[in-house]
This record gives C-alpha cells, sequence and structure tokens, in this order.
C-alpha cells in the first residue's frame, strides 16, 4: 500500500515495543552478525477501502503495519542529505537576495518553490520573503521540527494488505509470503522470455481467468521439461567429470526454493 495514503501522524501514532518482531534475515545481510541485520516488527489493523460508487459496499481488508530498522536508517539518511542540499541552495539564494539574479520577491519566490520541490522539503520548509530599508527582497526561512519530528517517527513503517484471514496467515507470516515473492517473480520472467507470452485484449472476467490458467498450465510444463533437461545435465556432468568441483547446473536452486522447476 502507498505510503503517502496514510499521513506521518498514524505511523507516529504507533507504538513500536506493541508490535511483534520477525525472525527474518535477509539474504544479502545473512553473513553480518545477527547484531547488524535489519529487524522486522509487525502490527496489524483493518482498512477500510470504499468502492468507486457510493452505493457499492466498503471492503474491509486486513493491513499488516510493517517496521523495517534497515527502511529507518535509510530514509534517515536520504532526509538528512536532502536537508542539507536545501540548506546550502537556499543560504546562496538568501545571501544572493536583492541582487543581480534576485532583485524582485518574484524571482525569489520561484527560485525557493524550484528548491523545495527539487529538494523535496516542501512539507517542513517555511519562509518569509520581505523588503529591507532600501526596498530590496530578504528571505528568511527554517525547517519545521514539529514536521520533521513526525518524519522520523515514521521512518521505517510501510504497510502490507492482505486478503486472507488470520487463521490462514498470522500477520508475520504475511510479512514472510511478501518477503519471498521474489521467488515467484523471478518466473513471471518466463511469461515474456521462453513462453513468449504477448498481450492479449479479452472482454469478459471469465476469459480473463481462463487465459491466466492456459499461462500458468504453460509455465508448468515449462519448469517440468526444465527440471528434466537440469537433471540430466547434472547426471551426464557426473559421468563425464567424477571429480569435478563445479556446481551442476540444477544446484542454482536450493531444495526449498519455491522458485525450483519441479
Amino acid at each position: 500500500m502507498p505510503v503517502s495514503k496514510i499521513g506521518d501522524e498514524f505511523w507516529a501514532g504507533l507504538d513500536l515495543q506493541q508490535a511483534a518482531p520477525v525472525d527474518y534475515a535477509a539474504e544479502r545481510e545473512e553473513h553480518l552478525p545477527p547484531e547488524q541485520r535489519g529487524r522486522y516488527r509487525v502490527l496489524q489493523d483493518i482498512q477500510r477501502i470504499p468502492g468507486p460508487r457510493k452505493r457499492d459496499p466498503v471492503l474491509q481488508v486486513r493491513r499488516i503495519l510493517v517496521h523495517s530498522t534497515g527502511n529507518a536508517a535509510g530514509q534517515r539518511q536520504a532526509r538528512t542529505k536532502r536537508l542539507a542540499k536545501a540548506t546550502a541552495e537556499l543560504e546562496k539564494v538568501q545571501r544572493g537576495a536583492g541582487g543581480r539574479y534576485y532583485n524582485t520577491a518574484e524571482k525569489l519566490a520561484v527560485r525557493v518553490g524550484v528548491i523545495a520541490k527539487t529538494r523535496r522539503v516542501a512539507s517542513c520548509l517555511r519562509t518569509e520573503i520581505g523588503t529591507d530599508e532600501e526596498g530590496r527582497p530578504t528571505l528568511a526561512w527554517h525547517f519545521d521540527e514539529q514536521v520533521l519530528a513526525a518524519q522520523a517517527a515514521a521512518d521505517g513503517w510501510y504497510a502490507l494488505i492482505a486478503s486472507r484471514p488470520i487463521e490462514q496467515a498470522t500477520p508475520v507470516q504475511v510479512l514472510l509470503d511478501y518477503k519471498g515473492q521474489g521467488d515467484a517473480e523471478r518466473r513471471y520472467g518466463d511469461f515474456k522470455g521462453p513462453l513468449a507470452v504477448t498481450p492479449v485484449f479479452v472482454q469478459h472476467n471469465r476469459r480473463v481467468a481462463a487465459l491466466v490458467q492456459v499461462i500458468c498450465l504453460a509455465l508448468l510444463v515449462f519448469c517440468l521439461i526444465e527440471r528434466q533437461v537440469r537433471q540430466a545435465l547434472e547426471r551426464d556432468e557426473t559421468a563425464r567429470c567424477p571429480g569435478s568441483t563445479q556446481a551442476p547446473p540444477s544446484a542454482a536452486y536450493g531444495p526449498d526454493d519455491p522458485a525450483s522447476p519441479r
């Protein structure tokens, strides 16, 4: 779910200590000590989604609120860089106020607006454009500390929408399934690759369902053929090179890898 759909005030009001910890480590961090790995926590509430028409019923789905320490660190670093760049550019404009390039209040306002948009600090930037005793434009500015504090409190949070009831998947399981989406997405590349599936226009939902079913059957057959080929190559490699230490093609997948063509 897009973070922009949820205000920073909502995230700031969450109690991280009430969130359940998740035993998960990203593959890129498995070589790191446990204290240096990213940590995840999850909460759950209900998301109400109204339909496009007033008479449509309101859809209620589970919303899994996830906090990632890795995401939080990245967001803090990115915000610090944005503020530093915005500060340098605003100070430059402030020093040049009333000079050759910013000799009117309109020019000052335009330049400040460009900086706020480019550096994405419009929500926390507060400016005041006035004139001095000689009638030259002046610029005063600062960052709203309350807005920055709310943004900092929201660091690391994001939301997942789930339709499965809690009896089928706990909030922790929903996050783990979401983190495993890459295993399935690797197979999506086969649609446009070996299977060469092109866009097809259909007029009815039942035809969409039928098309998806046919594509999934084709992908299943493709995976089974690939599995047989890999097994044959592995046996052939073992027969020809009994002392070879090179991993066979099928070793690219682990025994429990969901992306494995089994």
